[in-house]
């Protein structure tokens, strides 16, 4: 008896959390049906960007996490300097050059912004996070 209602517990019990992990993974796919071509202080959303994200300035028309290509070296040490002086209190983990020639500052260990975008002039035109 005892056992027949441990393994009824432990079913219901495991049900739960992974109806709850499953509920917890859609709110925060990340996917997302808005678009906008220049973002501004408000909350804002490209294809492929979370709703809920913070949106500062201009991201790249067709950024997305993900896209771009690292670099080191030069330039990757000035958009980073950039970068960091705007928004400072983060670490940088990767520079993105875009197909455009601007750049994707990534940083980590911050609340916000992740990506800091800056123009092939270095000059930082936005940020995200």
């Amino acid at each position: 008896m005892f056992s027949q209602k441990l393994t009824k517990f432990l079913a219901v019990g495991t049900a739960a959390i992974a109806v709850a992990i499953g509920a917890y993974a859609i709110g925060n796919s990340g996917s997302s049906n808005g678009a906008s071509d220049t973002a501004n202080a408000a909350t804002s959303a490209q294809p492929g960007q979370n709703q809920n994200q913070q949106v500062v300035g201009q991201v790249p028309q067709n950024w997305h996490s993900g896209s771009g290509t690292i670099i080191t070296g030069a330039a990757a040490d000035k958009a980073e300097a950039v970068a960091v002086a705007e928004y400072p209190g983060g670490i940088v983990n990767r520079v993105l050059q875009l197909s455009d020639g601007s750049y994707a500052v990534h940083q980590i260990k911050i609340s916000w912004p992740h990506h800091v975008f800056v123009s092939a002039n270095f000059e930082v035109t936005g940020a995200i996070g």
